[in-house]
């Protein structure tokens, strides 16, 4: 107890509250509009690769080769080189907000080439079964191979929600503010141990639940099929 007596205070726990909701903001964010950003190309990468469903060799090839290119680099790095067009788009590049923008563009990256990988993987039976029946392009590709996908889906997606917490994280170290950023300035430069831990546990614990809820999600929908 006189430890943490010692190390922990009325403005730190103020502070990790503050923290804990701008790490919830970019990530909320971050999840439904480059979750949905990277669904859509996702989806054009499917369609349009060599056998798709709307077969386009200049559109893949120009998707394909946007999205290799981004997805590789670090992603303080990426914060960095994007910061003119954060400034145009967001008004600034320090804060919370700012961040969310270069968090998209990385998160819809990654969650493109999980959608597609998932969709490849679908039973290439109900698309001829979707031709057979009439079905459009889109119809199949909307209304017969993403519930088909779903269970794979969902667990990509509750992945992806690792990765966008590794985001905010490392977003925090130049001001972006979140749990990165309390562990950084209030733990690792201050020699707060407790700190630290504390925005450890925190995030495990954010993880596990999503993970939990994430399985549950997935083996119930392969349990109705």
């Amino acid at each position: 107890m006189r430890l943490l007596e010692n190390t922990w205070n009325d403005w730190l726990t103020q502070t990790f509250w503050t923290s804990l909701g701008q790490t919830l903001q970019m990530i909320g964010f971050t999840l439904i509009i480059g979750g949905g950003l990277g669904l859509l190309l996702g989806l054009t990468l499917f369609a349009t690769r060599r056998g798709g469903l709307a077969e386009n060799r200049i559109v893949y090839v120009i998707l394909s080769v946007l999205v290799n290119i981004i997805r590789p680099i670090p992603f303080i790095i990426f914060m960095t080189a994007i910061r003119p067009l954060t400034m145009a788009v967001m008004g600034g590049y320090i804060g919370t907000i700012p961040a969310i923008f270069p968090m998209v563009i990385m998160c819809s990256m990654a969650t493109s080439r999980l959608v597609e990988q998932s969709l490849i993987a679908a039973d290439p039976g109900v698309i001829e079964a979707g031709r057979a029946m009439g079905a459009s392009r889109l119809h199949i590709l909307t209304r017969i191979l993403v519930p088909e996908a779903l269970a794979p889906l969902i667990l990509g997606y509750t992945f992806l929600f690792v990765g966008i917490l590794d985001l905010s994280v490392m977003a925090g170290v130049i001001s972006g503010g979140g749990l990165g950023q309390f562990a950084l300035s209030d733990g690792y430069r201050k020699f707060n141990d407790l700190v630290t831990l504390v925005s450890i546990v925190v995030m495990i614990i954010m993880v596990q639940c999503v993970q939990l809820l994430g399985n549950g999600l997935a083996r119930l929908i392969l349990r109705r099929r």
